[in-house]
């Protein structure tokens, strides 16, 4: 099939690309214009990893060919407006909701597409919006109160009144899991808690600016968990664990 020329909006700015008229949009965002963001999961547009904004509401990007696109289209990477992060971003890392990060950016982006249409969601409204997000790492409770946490509300239903900032650890009392000088050695940076959690921790090794954002490279079976209720969040997370360590590796 000869190609044909598109131009597309893509993150405020106008693009064109030369490519087959049923190339996936996925495609091109990753392959012609460098966007990382947008992650390839399934290619029949059921897992929501490559989840973007097309005309201000989420859409898989990895079904729709680039001659179906009809409207504006927005990454995770252009979320950001002037040099501050899109609230559902920031929530994302206050509440430590991504985890091996793969599935991260296709959430946010649902998130974000939800919160165009409802300024303040309920709890049911988020978990229903986000149904069609795949994840294997169990952090529904945290990704359900990040993106209430983006929308001002706290799960329940109640209004979300920031805490006030705390001061600085005394030099002489650090946090048991960081020496004096900072963070341990081969240890990512020191976050804040996620909401009801005492003291801040330590992500793990060191990774990429933005892996909490748009994900790292990720291989493993994928299944689809529903947003259980926080008390069967720890025995779902635990018997996942167990059956993945059962699978052969890929």
């Amino acid at each position: 099939m000869p190609e044909t020329g598109f131009r597309l909006t893509v993150n405020g700015a106008e693009r064109s690309v030369s490519c087959e008229p049923d190339t996936p949009l996925l495609d091109v965002l990753r392959h012609d214009l460098g966007l990382a963001g947008p992650r390839f999961g399934c290619g029949m547009g059921l897992c929501g990893a490559c989840f973007v904004l097309i005309g201000g509401r989420a859409r898989a990007s990895c079904d729709l060919p680039v001659s179906a696109v009809d409207g504006p289209v927005i990454t995770v990477e252009g979320l950001a407006a002037g040099g501050r992060l899109h609230p559902v971003q920031q929530a994302f890392i206050d509440e430590q909701a991504a985890q091996c990060g793969y599935c991260t950016s296709g959430i946010v982006m649902a998130a974000a597409g939800l919160l165009r249409e409802r300024l303040a969601p309920t709890e049911q409204e988020v978990q229903e919006a986000l149904d069609g997000s795949l994840c294997r790492c169990g952090t529904h409770g945290r990704i359900v109160r990040a993106v209430l946490k983006a929308a001002g509300r706290a799960p329940g239903g109640q209004t979300v009144v920031p805490p006030p900032p705390a001061g600085p650890l005394p030099a002489s009392q650090p946090p048991a899991e960081v020496p004096a000088g900072g963070s341990p050695t081969g240890e990512g940076p020191m976050l804040a808690p996620p909401s009801g959690s005492p003291r801040p921790f330590s992500v793990g090794p060191v990774v990429p600016s933005g892996v909490v954002l748009a994900g790292g490279e990720h291989r493993g079976h994928v299944e689809r968990l529903v947003f259980p209720a926080d008390e069967q969040r720890a025995e779902i997370a635990e018997e996942r664990l167990r059956t993945s360590r059962q699978m052969p590796s890929r």
